[in-house]
């Protein structure tokens, strides 16, 4: 069964994919105004802005928004819209393992880096 999903939704997956976590929020915020019960777009949208975050070294902010969207998306199980929610939350715990508590001196460590893509049902 096949299921149609806003375009932005699909726009985001190119965005997130291509590492331009500015710009996944912007399409994922469109979606999410639509329906602001859906937690699940909002889980992807503090995900994205954690990577943003963690992109120019603001850690405390990302660590917050990994928690936030490891919340979200806690509420979900196996597949929706098409993306694992294990894959997705197993991301989130390796890069909060990750990020430093406090800012080191020089450069953070690398996160993982999670490709998305919409797979079956």
């Amino acid at each position: 069964m096949s299921f149609e999903y806003p375009l932005n939704y699909y726009q985001f997956f190119v965005s997130f994919n291509m590492g331009d976590y500015y710009e996944c929020h912007d399409l994922l915020e469109e979606v999410w105004l639509e329906d602001r019960s859906n937690h699940f777009i909002k889980g992807l949208l503090q995900l994205s802005v954690a990577h943003y975050h963690y992109s120019y070294g603001n850690i405390k902010g990302a660590r917050s928004m990994f928690e936030s969207a490891d919340t979200y998306l806690s509420k979900y199980s196996g597949k929706h819209w098409g993306i694992s929610i294990i894959g997705v939350r197993d991301h989130i715990h390796d890069c909060l393992n990750i990020i430093p508590q406090t800012r080191p001196a020089g450069e953070l460590p690398e996160l993982p880096v999670l490709y998305l893509n919409i797979e079956e049902e």
